[in-house]
């Protein structure tokens, strides 16, 4: 049977530091690294090992189905000549985020985080599940914005809320199976994550951390079955301090006074000039 390990989002940022450390500290037959920009994944692919780069866009319905008949299709080819494939490892890293108030962002935007934010990481784990074994891990990447709802973050803080729920639940679920599930909640991470979310007003994150000691300590704790990882003491004690202070004042309180930059969206400076 043949070992693998599956990576999301894995073009950039946290998900390209996944991919490094999977394919640097730890032993599969093939490493899929999977995500839209195939440029990227190739060039990524050619310096470290067993990386096999699979340009798919996974979001939404559709991009499960896609990941889904993939699975099927390299199931299928493998068990004419042996046992078939085992998913040992399987990092959920896609997604992304909106700066901005609701009311002055595209809705179609929001849409489509919670498509890739949600839908996709709960999709994938449902289609992935039938070939996961006892000792196989299961990483969703959430947010240390999953603890309180946030004004100005909205959605994002909204589906990231639902992916530490739904991880929570399936650890529980899949603990008499053997089959590790856990979170990683990050605070601000050097990424492209600010400029896609500012629209392209931010162009780094403020205060981002470097992603390798994340990604280090993440898989660590995964693999010996923690729950939650937060790799900064300020992000553990953040999360903690959330049981303290009520959900709609936090909300308020980021509304008035987190304000992030973000170049208006296209479809909302039409509705404008109309």
């Amino acid at each position: 049977m043949k070992k693998i390990a599956v990576i999301t989002g894995a073009s950039s940022g946290i998900g390209m530091e996944f991919a490094k450390q999977v394919s640097q500290k730890y032993t599969f037959d093939e490493i899929w690294i999977i995500a839209r920009r195939e440029d990227r994944l190739r060039s990524l692919a050619e310096n470290f090992k067993d990386l096999r780069p699979i340009a798919m866009d996974v979001c939404g319905k559709s991009g499960v189905e896609t990941f889904k008949n993939f699975l099927e299709e390299e199931d299928r080819k493998l068990r004419a000549v042996e046992s078939g494939i085992e998913i040992a490892l399987l990092i959920n890293n896609a997604g992304f985020g909106t700066y901005g108030p609701f009311a002055e962002t595209s809705v179609n935007r929001q849409m489509e985080m919670i498509d890739l934010n949600c839908t996709s990481v709960t999709g994938i784990c449902g289609v992935a599940l039938p070939y996961m074994n006892k000792g196989s891990v299961i990483i969703n990447t959430a947010s240390l914005a999953a603890f309180l709802p946030l004004g100005n973050f909205a959605v994002y803080a909204a589906s990231k809320s639902y992916v530490l729920s739904f991880t929570l639940a399936l650890a529980a679920e899949l603990k008499d199976r053997g089959i590790k599930v856990s979170a990683l909640c990050p605070g601000s991470v050097s990424s492209e994550f600010a400029n896609v979310a500012s629209n392209g007003a931010r162009r780094e994150v403020k205060g981002g951390f470097p992603p390798q000691k994340v990604v280090a300590q993440c898989l660590r704790r995964a693999y010996s079955g923690k729950k939650i990882s937060l790799y900064r003491p300020k992000w553990r004690f953040s999360a903690f301090m959330s049981r303290f202070v009520g959900r709609y004042f936090g909300a308020r309180f980021t509304y008035k006074y987190h304000k992030r930059p973000r170049t208006p969206d296209t479809d909302l400076q039409k509705r404008a000039e109309l």
